[in-house]
């Protein structure tokens, strides 16, 4: 049987973004981000949760330019757990988020309040015109029911 491992995180980077290259040569981009519980104890303030996350080539060039300490930021992607032994013998695990795909997400954290419009970019180059506002919606006023094209 198949099994399913499928994340959906919005949050804020907890720092910048590390970009690294791999010997032979692949990006990859390592970042936290912490993502605020929806629900808090009465007389409490909301708590949040960290995550790490690991991007991959594109990806990890995409998140590794655009985004910095505070930004607000969708991650799509699949749970991991790795493990390996340092050098003083002792055995280390970590579970993270390999983040298939990236959106901007709210308010771009410059406290300026603008909206990015949730631009997406994945394992698929950026649209040309990253940032660009969608046209206004044109509707017209219909005096009747009988004008319904339906």
């Amino acid at each position: 049987m198949a099994g399913l491992n499928k994340v959906i995180l919005m949050g804020n980077l907890v720092a910048d973004p590390e970009y690294k290259t791999t010997p032979s040569g692949v990006g990859v981009t390592t970042f936290r981000i912490a993502v605020g519980r929806r629900f808090a104890k009465q007389g409490d303030e909301v708590t949040a949760d960290f995550f790490s996350i690991v991007a991959w080539r594109n990806t990890a060039e995409f998140v590794s330019k655009y985004f910095t300490k505070g930004r607000a930021i969708v991650v799509v992607g699949s749970l991991q757990n790795r493990n390996w032994t340092d050098q003083n013998g002792q055995k280390h695990y970590i579970t993270e988020v390999v983040a298939d795909e990236c959106y901007f997400a709210g308010n771009s954290g410059s406290g300026n309040g603008q909206n990015d419009g949730g631009t997406f970019y994945g394992a698929e180059p950026a649209a040309q015109n990253m940032g660009a506002k969608p046209a206004a919606a044109t509707f017209e006023e219909l005096s009747t029911e009988d004008d319904l094209p339906f």
